[in-house]
């Protein structure tokens, strides 16, 4: 069967403090109940500078200047612990820092909603002109700012959200209907900050991977938010936007959602119609959430750590053609969680990893690295979530000893090689299996590992309108060199079959 393959990936995070403070739903929330607690107040002395968090370790991880195994040589927690050589440039992407990041909101604006004062303006422009991978027709999108008061007007008079930077506001994002929530100001600024997000992953995924962007058709975007008005309020669609901005010319695209499960689903589709031969080069992409930072802040600052959800996350992945080099996407080893799998934490394992590996006739110690719901336990385990990555593997053992496919003695033997520890920002569908594709990706060309499964969990409850869960798992595999020739034929070899077929016709009427 002829593959397709992943051909490159990228990761991004944005520090983002003052959204912290301004925009996380755990903030906003607490600012409308209780607007004096002394959680708000306590709040600004537990944020992180722009150089803490890119000496932050896991974030190091994320952007691939180290690798996840070296996470288990430093003692959690591992906040209060550098990073070795730790840059604002990783081999998937960049840690960019908030104020350049604000500039890149409004660089991706199509319709004058945000506003930027001159003087922010002018010391953003300076900056982003240095960025490798921001050219002068993006820098000419930022236009010329425009004064702080006509700034402080639309947000206290028109309902505008701000932006702010070392705590002073330096622009905001208006209202694009005055009754229609879905093009609110706060719903827009989620917006734009997850399609900015997005953007710079597709721009890093093209740079560092060395790919055309012509040469994508067709992309997939798979966060969690969703853009539309009143008469269609999740239309979309992102996939679209960022490839206008990324410079996609020749694709098309649409959006896939399923809270945090949507990456898998995305990576599986894109296998699909690749594998299908209805595009040859599918880009997979997502920014992140807004709302999700500080989520888990109240627990943090109790515990006097700093607020480690200080980021927003994005990713992309190129599914392409099979080239005999890059490793495949196994799309008759997929597992799915459906309708009737029960909510279990059994059943949930055995829909998404046993289902597919008896499939291949695999066991489950022929997958050389699984990559679950990959949640940093530096954020959850003080907020009382545990270490959720270690959770799933303890379930995918305990499923191995009653298989009778390794022994009760082995199950710490088994975390150890086949497990890893999380590194991802809590974003949602960020942390969802798809943190490791990049690593796998480099483990199976160096030769360093044969099998890799992605697995994607979703809470669908959230959304109110099922209390199903969801899920489903894709196996990354080492390509063989292999490619299918019989896969079909060419242009020129079907010319050549029909003037075969001609000639025989002609013969047999002149042989009458």
């Amino acid at each position: 069967m002829n593959y397709s393959v992943v051909k490159g990936t990228s990761y991004v995070l944005v520090h983002a403090p003052d959204m912290v403070i301004h925009n996380g739903t755990t903030q906003t929330t607490e600012r409308t109940l209780h607007p004096d607690s002394e959680y708000l107040k306590a709040l600004p002395k537990h944020l992180r500078s722009y150089e803490e968090a890119v000496n932050y370790l896991p974030n190091q991880v994320y952007i691939g200047n180290h690798k996840p195994e070296e996470l288990r040589k430093v003692e959690q927690p591992w906040y209060d612990k550098g990073a070795e050589d730790a840059k604002r440039e990783g081999k998937f992407g960049e840690i960019m820092p908030q104020d350049e990041f604000i500039g890149l909101i409004k660089i991706v604006d199509a319709f004058d909603l945000v506003l930027l004062t001159k003087e922010f303006t002018e010391e953003i422009k300076a900056k982003l002109e240095a960025h490798p991978l921001i050219g002068e027709q993006l820098i000419a999108r930022l236009k010329t700012g425009v004064d702080l008061a006509d700034v402080e007007k639309q947000v206290k008079e028109n309902g505008a959200e701000g932006l702010y930077n070392n705590n002073q506001l330096v622009g905001c994002v208006k209202k694009a209907h005055d009754v229609d929530v879905n093009l609110s100001s706060h719903v827009l600024l989620e917006n734009l900050v997850s399609k900015a997000s997005g953007v710079l992953a597709a721009l890093h995924l093209l740079d560092k991977n060395n790919i055309n962007p012509e040469d994508i058709e067709y992309v997939i975007e798979c966060s969690e938010e969703a853009c539309g008005d009143m008469n269609q309020r999740g239309g979309g669609n992102f996939a679209k936007a960022i490839a206008e901005i990324a410079g996609l010319t020749n694709a098309t695209g649409s959006d896939t959602r399923g809270f945090c499960a949507a990456p898998a689903h995305a990576l599986i589709l894109a296998a699909s119609l690749v594998q299908a031969g209805t595009y040859k080069n599918v880009l997979v992409v997502a920014g992140g959430s807004t709302a999700k930072l500080g989520m888990n802040g109240k627990d943090h600052v109790k515990k006097g750590m700093p607020i480690l959800e200080d980021v927003v996350g994005g990713f992309a992945v190129l599914v392409s053609e099979n080239d005999g080099v890059n490793p495949v996407l196994r799309t008759d080893l997929v597992g799915r969680h459906t309708v009737g799998t029960g909510s279990s934490p059994q059943a949930v394992i055995t829909s998404l990893v046993t289902a597919p590996l008896d499939r291949g006739n695999l066991k489950i110690t022929d997958i050389d690295k699984y990559s679950v719901e990959m949640q940093n336990p530096d954020v959850t385990k003080p907020a009382g979530a545990g270490d959720v990555p270690s959770a799933n593997y303890k379930m995918i053992a305990a499923l191995g000893v009653k298989r009778g496919e390794l022994e009760r003695a082995q199950i710490n033997e088994f975390l150890e090689k086949h497990g890893m520890e999380g590194w991802a920002p809590t974003q949602g569908h960020i942390p969802s299996g798809i943190p490791f594709v990049g690593f796998a990706r480099d483990a199976m060309l160096a030769g360093e590992i044969n099998r890799a499964m992605i697995v994607g969990k979703g809470s669908l409850f959230l959304g109110r309108m099922t209390n199903l869960f969801d899920g489903t798992s894709i196996v990354m595999e080492k390509n063989t060199g292999k490619v299918d020739a019989g896969k079909g034929v060419s242009e020129e070899e079907v010319r050549a079959l029909v003037a075969e077929a001609m000639r025989d016709f002609a013969s047999h009427l002149l042989g009458n």
